[in-house]
């Protein structure tokens, strides 16, 4: 077995196979950015190489740095993870080049299955079934418009080098195709340094399930049976689960074997996955192959037992694959939720910024977090936003979502947004409990899934001031005259009254606390509320309001006191911050870049009258594009970038007159 590794990756991924190299006995190198010099995958490893500056492109896509540091190092192979160079076939080669072990598949493979296009040509004649559609070379625009024509609309067009949801556009008419090809043509460029496109039917309704597969070199074929990834935002994955529910075995098996046929046809080596986009009743048509490790490995090791890393690194040093496929099988179900810094009623906007709290789920034989997250680290705008990926096992579907829903409410984030509370709805909204899985489960569900009232139980307004109350007095137990004395589930000893202001979504509440009659009272919109409680910890409360006794996780900071309950958190703000509700410093606010990123698109000429909500520029940052929209009708006297310019968080973007000011 190898006896050191360097790991060309960072975050959870990092982590993960540092865990399964240790218990191996294998040694480990980190690399690391300055972003990251006090990562936790560089504090897990036996040893770390500075790459570069933060951005990737100057860090952890440099093949040739990492390679370098490989070699310092002494390290004999190298484990890429997911993502930055893990498909990178010219990085696999330059290892192969300096006598290091890639620990992912060869160079033939990579480059067979890396465009769309010529990996569908290879499937093709392996006999693997095809989405209905064009995958071949002729990229002239009225070729392919005859293409797409004969096909019948609605069509896909997708980036041949493209993933992520980048370079691909849904056209539902002939007459918007030309439009669509230019703009997904731009994108793929921009994204890909490849324009090159090939067009397929859209399927209705479709399922994205995929098939882990592993092979050796010494010509074993294994797969690992399937995962369901249909619910996505963004063509970008938020829950996977495995095993695929509600598909026939036979549907099952066809799938599975035509895997199998994909990693033999390309003789593949290593852990890959293939993807299909599938019919609701089962049939599956091949989309792709990730010639690495998906994100969503862990649900797969969780009905099986393997370790997906472990075996990476068994097969890579040239053993044969642990076990063959009949002594694969599957235990029980897994589902995956993979929580990020974002907000997703804010069109899932990343969140930018420091965590000031976060506590993870208890982890046992039930539930497993992966994280390369601490508290106190920041989200920056130079990776991707995942905080953690939850996953929980139970002996059935209906058990794991469970647990999930469980977990999910173990699970605390604060410091900036996240999107816990959309997971645990997503889990609870009927199409997901009943299976009724495609890639459209979160716009169908919108209603239930984006809630437009938030109204907020008096015991939880009543239950952060008396947090906040507890808090103030057990830091200040000097203080000349305290409204009250501490026992266990203290009680009031004289009488006083005391009124404790907090700003909850913008609006004032108010609780007055009082003692009557030997009783504690909270008085809270003209109602009172006989309460007794108690801080059990740093962050926990146990609260009892008219008889009702209940417990609550909690933070605090310098902006207020956060509530935790049931995957849902409710933000207290002190009056010391500044709300507006002006119309003028909203529409400043909406010209202004949300975060850092660059500008991709300026749409808009000088002097141009604009319609409200009409889109002015677009940004992207962390693999997501934001559109800069117009406030109200106006006219655009002049921006301030153009496409290609890197901005930070609050730059003004463009100067905006409303008509009624333009002279």
């Amino acid at each position: 077995m190898f006896q050191k590794i360097l790991i060309a990756n960072r975050g959870e991924i990092a982590c993960r196979v540092i865990r399964s190299a240790k218990k191996l006995g294998i040694a480990t190198v980190a690399v690391y950015s300055d972003a990251d010099a006090n990562a936790q995958h560089v504090k897990l490893a036996d040893e770390a190489i500075y790459i570069g500056e933060s951005p990737a492109a100057q860090s952890y896509l440099q093949g040739e740095r990492i390679i370098q540091a490989a070699l310092d190092t002494g390290a004999q192979a190298i484990h890429p993870g997911y993502g930055f160079l893990s498909e990178n076939d010219q990085f696999a080669l330059a290892c192969q080049q300096n006598n290091i072990t890639f620990i992912g598949p060869p160079v033939a493979a990579i480059l067979a299955m890396g465009l769309k296009a010529t990996s569908k040509t290879l499937m093709e004649k392996a006999g693997v079934p095809l989405t209905p559609g064009y995958h071949g070379t002729n990229q002239d625009i009225n070729f392919l418009k005859q293409q797409a024509d004969a096909i019948g609309y609605p069509v896909l067009i997708k980036a041949s080098a493209g993933g992520g949801g980048k370079g691909m556009r849904l056209v539902e008419r002939s007459e918007d195709f030309l439009s669509s090809l230019s703009s997904c043509k731009s994108e793929a460029k921009s994204s890909f340094g490849n324009d090159e496109v090939l067009i397929e039917r859209y399927v209705i309704n479709p399922r994205h399930i995929e098939v882990q597969v592993f092979g050796d070199t010494h010509g074993n074929y294994v797969h690992l049976f399937e995962r369901d990834c249909s619910v996505q935002r963004r063509h970008q994955k938020v829950l996977e689960e495995a095993p695929a529910p509600l598909v026939s075995q036979d549907k099952l098996d066809a799938m599975r074997q035509a895997a199998i046929d994909a990693a033999r046809a390309v003789d593949y080596v290593g852990a890959g996955t293939v993807e299909f986009i599938v019919e609701q009743d089962g049939t599956a048509y091949f989309m792709e192959m990730n010639t690495r490790l998906q994100v969503e490995h862990p649900v797969t090791e969780m009905i099986t037992g393997v370790d997906l890393v472990e075996w990476q690194l068994r097969v890579a040093f040239g053993e044969p694959l642990p076990k063959q496929q009949d002594q694969l099988c599957i235990h029980g179900h897994a589902i995956e939720a993979r929580v990020y810094a974002e907000e997703p009623e804010k069109g899932f906007l990343p969140a930018i910024g420091q965590i000031s709290y976060l506590h993870y789920p208890e982890q046992n034989q039930f539930v497993r977090v992966d994280s390369g997250i601490v508290e106190g680290d920041e989200i920056s705008t130079y990776y991707d936003p995942m905080i953690a990926k939850l996953i929980v096992w139970g002996e059935n579907r209906e058990a794991a979502l469970v647990q999930m829903h469980h977990a999910l409410g173990q699970f605390h984030v604060e410091g900036l947004g996240n999107n816990i509370a959309f997971l645990d709805r997503i889990i609870r909204c009927d199409s997901f409990k009943q299976a009724q899985l495609d890639t459209n489960l979160i716009q169908r569900e919108d209603a239930f899934l984006f809630p437009t009232t938030h109204s907020i139980a008096p015991q939880l307004v009543i239950t952060a001031a008396l947090t906040e109350l507890l808090s103030r007095f057990s830091q200040n137990k000097t203080a000349n005259n305290p409204v009250w004395q501490t026992e266990s589930l203290w009680r009031i000893n004289i009488n006083s009254s005391y009124c404790l202001k907090l700003m909850q979504d913008e609006q004032l509440v108010q609780v007055r606390f009082t003692a009557e009659n030997d009783e504690f009272i909270a008085e809270y919109l003209g109602s009172k509320y006989r309460i007794a409680g108690e801080i059990l910890s740093r962050n926990s409360i146990q609260i009892k309001i008219d008889g009702k006794q209940d417990k609550f996780a909690f933070s605090r900071n310098h902006q207020g006191v956060t509530l935790f309950k049931d995957s849902q958190s409710y933000k207290f703000n002190y009056l010391s911050q500044k709300f507006s509700t002006d119309d003028t410093q909203s529409t400043e606010a909406n010209l202004k870049a949300p975060m850092p990123g660059v500008i991709t698109q300026v749409l808009v000429a000088l002097n141009e009258q604009v319609k409200k909500d009409d889109v002015l520029m677009t940004l992207e940052a962390m693999k997501m594009e934001y559109a800069i929209r117009a406030p109200h009708d106006g006219m655009i006297s002049s921006w301030y970038f153009q496409v290609g310019d890197q901005v930070k968080a609050g730059d003004e973007l463009v100067e905006f007159q409303l008509l009624e000011d333009v002279a």
